[in-house]
């Protein structure tokens, strides 16, 4: 691991930005997780569980096992949701693989991603993800982006794959599911080699206005 990739940093662009998370997000994230019922996404709906929720994100960046972010909407200079890096990646290369990068992860994961329903489909989505995309595939230097849902979730599969990311399939019984039974995910990536043609489409979606 390297705990030097997971120090706070703001990702910004047109619409959207990307602040770190801090304990101080705890009021309006509870506020926000109180407007929707999210089904398939463990989002907590107390104080004690929204400060839980915020320091195991906080302890993961200590640890460099996570990067996690405030949404926060530029056009009102709100918070509207959050999301993060997970479960970077470092391969077991041998010593004189040309692949070997010490430091650097081979794949990492966006997830926690989650929404107030003001901003679901506005595009902030898409731009927030492209944002981390760029991040992930142009300074962590990843082969590969994990994105994973509940395979219940049909709208979060939809906006995956709105994204130009592959379905890999279903892994079954994969976790616990946050209604409290056993859940099927299903699993996307995207690939380095695949980026460049996603970037392209992602900007395309934003420059036509495309909700996401």
């Amino acid at each position: 691991m390297n705990p030097g990739l997971t120090q706070p940093l703001t990702l910004e662009g047109t619409f959207v930005r990307l602040e770190p998370l801090t304990p101080q997000h705890l009021p309006v994230l509870l506020a926000l997780a109180g407007l929707e019922e999210y089904p398939y996404t463990p989002i907590p709906k107390t104080e004690d569980g929204m400060q839980r929720y915020l320091q195991a994100a906080l302890d993961d960046q200590a640890r460099g096992h996570a990067l996690p972010f405030a949404t926060v909407d530029k056009r009102t200079n709100l918070v509207v949701g959050s999301t993060r890096f997970m479960e970077f990646e470092y391969w077991p290369w041998p010593e004189d693989s040309p692949h070997r990068r010490p430091g650097l992860p081979d794949a990492v994961e966006i997830g926690h991603t989650w929404l107030a329903p003001h901003a679901q489909r506005t595009g902030l989505n898409t731009e927030a993800k492209l944002l981390l995309l760029t991040h992930a595939f142009e300074v962590f230097k990843v082969r590969r982006v994990t994105l994973k849902t509940d395979a219940r979730n049909l709208r979060s599969r939809q906006a995956i794959a709105r994204l130009g990311a592959h379905l890999d399939g279903i892994l079954r019984a994969h976790r616990p599911a946050s209604d409290g039974g056993i859940r099927d995910s299903a699993m996307f990536s995207i690939l380095a080699e695949e980026w460049p043609a996603v970037k392209t489409r992602l900007g395309g979606l934003l420059a036509r206005g495309a909700l996401g």
